[in-house]
Formats: structure tokens, C-alpha cells, sequence
């Protein structure tokens, strides 16, 4: 045998030994990786069509308590193998047809999804900053640092009642760094 074939029969058995290196890792290690991944599963419930009954302040962090609502409708899928999805929202707001569409993304070395909405208000953008987080329990919470009519504040979304038919989304604003929200934008939904 020449140098070359022991280079070779030697890169040839530690690519084999590679192969199976995570069925060789700690279980603990195996548990956090199969846990971060299960969270790219979060969204599940989510796919499909829907009916939605959207209730939404008339002013947002002005004292306001005037509430309007209307219906739409919306259609998730996954994307990414999983890893992702989406949502074409339609919806009718102040005599005008909008399209929305939410894009999330989940990053398994987090554990914590990243959401970006963009609707035919402003097509070209710019995409607001990211909302960021998981669900515990059932309920999903996710955060930004944003502005508001040139102010800072924070966004949170919140999915909770999350039953295939039944899930609840609300989006709610803080001026104050998190001390108080106001909730300006509720969409309750139910299979089409």
C-alpha cells in the first residue's frame, strides 16, 4: 500500500466514525437539541385557512378606547422544511383592502422564532424591526424594540388559546419600557 491509500482508508474510516458521532453524543445534549427543535413545531396549529374577527383601537397610545372591528381572512403554510412559515392576510381597514403577510422564522440553536409583518399600507417597507420569542406553556410571547409616531417602545405579540380552531393573537404597545402595555390590535380565529 502506498502513503496515498493510508490517506486515503484513514480519511475514508473517520468520515464513517463522523457519521456516527451524535448517536455518540451525551443523551442530555441529544434531549437540548430535540427540545430547540421541537420548538420549529410551535406554529403547527396555525396552517390552514381561516375566518378572523380582528378588533383594533382607533388610536394607539393616545388614552384612546374607541374600538373597531372587522372580519378577514388568512392562510398559513410552512416553509423551510419546517423551520419557517407564512401568512397572506386580507383584510378591510378605513374603506380600503388590505394584504398583509407574516413571515416567521425559528432558529433552533435559540430555541426563539422571529416574525416580520408587511402589508399593502407600506409595500416597500421598510420591515419593522423582528419580534422575538417562544411559547411556555401554551402561550407564545414575543418582544421588539421599536418607534411609534418617532417615539421608542416596545411591541409584544401574544398567541395564546392556540386549540387547532380556536387561537387568539394580540398585539400590545409600551411607552414606558415595559412598566404598562396597551393591547391596540386583537384577531380571534376559527377554520374557513
Amino acid at each position: 500500500m502506498t502513503v496515498e491509500t493510508d490517506r486515503r482508508a484513514a480519511v475514508a474510516a473517520l468520515a464513517g466514525l463522523a457519521g456516527t458521532l451524535p448517536a455518540l453524543a451525551p443523551s442530555s445534549a441529544r434531549a437540548r437539541e430535540a427540545d430547540a427543535s421541537a420548538g420549529a413545531r410551535d406554529f403547527d396549529f396555525f396552517f390552514g385557512r381561516w375566518q378572523v374577527r380582528h378588533r383594533r383601537l382607533r388610536e394607539r397610545l393616545a388614552g384612546s378606547r374607541e374600538w373597531i372591528e372587522f372580519d378577514g381572512t388568512s392562510v398559513a403554510q410552512p416553509l423551510l422544511g419546517g423551520f419557517g412559515n407564512v401568512d397572506d392576510n386580507v383584510f378591510a381597514l378605513d374603506g380600503h383592502t388590505v394584504r398583509g403577510v407574516t413571515l416567521r422564522s425559528f432558529d433552533p440553536a435559540t430555541g426563539q422564532w422571529s416574525i416580520w409583518y408587511l402589508d399593502t399600507r407600506a409595500p416597500l417597507g421598510p420591515l419593522d424591526p423582528p419580534v422575538r420569542g417562544s411559547f411556555r406553556d401554551g402561550v407564545g410571547t414575543f418582544h421588539a424594540d421599536d418607534t411609534f409616531a418617532g417615539r421608542p417602545i416596545k411591541v409584544r405579540f401574544t398567541w395564546s388559546a392556540v386549540a387547532p380552531s380556536t387561537p387568539h393573537w394580540e398585539q400590545a404597545f409600551s411607552a414606558d419600557g415595559g412598566a404598562t402595555w396597551e393591547t391596540n390590535w386583537e384577531m380571534d380565529f376559527r377554520r374557513a
